[in-house]
């Protein structure tokens, strides 16, 4: 096979380089965009905005609830969530992609 592949002017291994280039980059961006992290993130942030809210309830909030803190317990349940989902990111972190060798270069190896 000739170095060039048709009339595009670049060759195998410029094309090959640049698909891998572009596999770590998307490597990359899973995990960057992970969804545990955005939702144990978010979780945590109104879980702190929302158990705060609760500590400063008036007792007119609080009897309005029936006697519940509904807004502490509410914020302490999200908070326990989003951490749940942070934990479980950094005990099983996703996988690095495999790099899948091509028949040529394991010839050539």
């Amino acid at each position: 096979m000739t170095e060039h592949s048709g009339h595009s002017g670049f060759s195998e291994k410029d094309v090959q380089r640049e698909v891998t280039e572009l596999e770590g980059k998307s490597a990359t961006a899973a995990r960057i965009f992970d969804l545990r992290r955005i939702i144990g993130l978010l979780f945590v942030l109104y879980g702190l905005i929302v158990g705060i809210t609760g500590l400063t309830d008036s007792d007119a909030a609080i009897e309005k609830a029936q006697g519940v803190n509904i807004n502490l317990w509410t914020g302490l349940g999200m908070l326990l969530l989003g951490l749940f989902f942070l934990v479980w990111l950094k005990l099983r972190p996703t996988p690095p992609p495999t790099p899948h060798v091509l028949p040529e270069e394991q010839d050539s190896e």
